[in-house]
C-alpha cells in the first residue's frame, strides 16, 4: 500500500465526516438476574433496557446526531421463549428504539432464532433491508432473498455491509427442509458430541449448535459488492454479529475474493475495510 499521504485523509485534528452509533447483545427478558449458558457471566434481563434507553438518550443529545445506529443482535434472551414472552419483550425493545432519532440496521445472531423462526424474522421490524442501497446498473450487488443481508452508503465514498451470520444454521429453519439437514450433517460431521452446544474436546470449538456460518451463496455476493467498492474507492465496513476470523465460523463456506480474508481489522488495498462484530 502506497505509504505516501493521501490528500483526502483525515488528520487527528480534523472534523469527523460523520458517526455512528453500535449496539449489541440487549438481550432483554422481564426476568430476574441470571447467568449466561457456561454460568460465568451474569446477565441483568430487566437492567439491559436502562442501558438502551441510556444510550438512545445519549444519541439524540449528541451535538452532531448519529446518521444510524447498527445493533449487532441478541436483542431479547432466549428465555423470552420459554416464558411464551417473545413477542410482548421484542415489542418493549422495539418501542424503545422508537425514541432514537436516528434509523436502526438490525443484524440477527442466535437469541432471534430461539424466540423466531426465520420466516417470522423476515416479516418482521427486525428486517431492516429497506434501508438498504441499490447500486444501478450492478444487480450482482443485489443480495438474494435466501439470507438477511444488504448494503448501504451512510456518507459518500463509504459503504456498510450486513452480512447473515446465520445463514448456515440449524436455528431458525423447519426441521424437514433440506438446509436444515445440510447444516446438521455440518455440525455433525465437526462435533460428536451429544450436546451440539458444547465444545468439549473439539479441534474447531466454532462448530456448535448456538454458531452459525455464511453459504458460498452469500459470500460470492458479498464478493461482487467489494470488488465494486475496490473499483470506486469505497471504504467498507463490515457488520455482522460474530468476530468473521475464518476459525471462528463454520467452514465449507468458501474464500471471499477482492483481497479480504473476513478478518477482524483492515484491508490494505485500493480501499479499506474495517469489521465491527457482536459480542457472541
Amino acid at each position: 500500500m502506497d505509504d505516501k499521504p493521501n490528500p483526502g485523509t483525515l488528520s487527528e485534528s480534523s472534523e469527523p465526516l460523520f458517526s455512528f452509533g453500535v449496539i449489541a447483545d440487549i438481550q432483554y427478558a422481564d426476568l430476574e438476574d441470571g447467568y449466561n449458558f457456561h454460568g460465568s457471566r451474569r446477565r441483568y434481563y430487566r437492567h439491559s433496557l436502562l442501558h438502551l434507553r441510556g444510550a438512545i438518550e445519549h444519541w439524540n443529545e449528541e451535538s452532531s446526531a448519529p446518521c444510524c445506529v447498527l445493533q449487532l443482535g441478541d436483542i431479547i434472551d432466549g428465555y423470552n421463549a420459554q416464558y411464551k414472552a417473545s413477542e410482548k419483550s421484542l415489542e418493549l425493545v422495539m418501542s424503545t428504539f422508537q425514541t432514537l432519532k436516528a434509523p436502526v440496521h438490525h443484524t440477527w445472531g442466535n437469541h432471534e432464532f430461539y424466540n423466531f423462526s426465520r420466516d417470522y424474522l423476515t416479516n418482521s421490524k427486525l428486517n431492516t433491508k429497506f434501508l438498504e442501497d441499490h447500486i444501478v446498473h450492478h444487480p450482482e450487488t443485489m443480495p438474494s432473498e435466501d439470507y438477511y443481508a444488504y448494503h448501504f452508503v451512510p456518507f459518500p465514498k463509504f459503504r456498510f455491509i450486513l452480512l447473515d451470520a446465520y445463514d448456515l444454521s440449524v436455528l431458525g429453519v423447519d426441521q424437514s427442509s433440506p438446509k436444515y439437514q445440510q447444516c446438521l450433517q455440518m455440525l455433525r460431521e465437526h462435533n460428536p458430541n451429544t450436546e451440539l452446544n458444547s465444545p468439549q474436546g473439539l479441534s474447531e470449538p466454532q462448530f456448535v449448535q448456538f454458531n452459525g456460518g455464511f453459504s458460498q451463496e452469500q459470500l460470492n455476493w458479498l464478493n461482487e459488492v467489494l470488488t465494486f467498492s475496490d473499483t470506486n474507492q469505497e471504504k467498507v465496513v463490515i457488520v455482522t454479529l460474530h468476530y468473521c476470523r475464518d476459525d471462528e465460523v463454520w467452514k465449507g463456506v468458501g474464500p471471499v475474493k477482492a483481497g479480504f480474508p473476513l478478518q477482524k481489522g483492515r484491508h490494505e488495498g485500493p480501499s479499506s475495510c474495517w469489521a465491527i462484530p457482536g459480542c457472541q
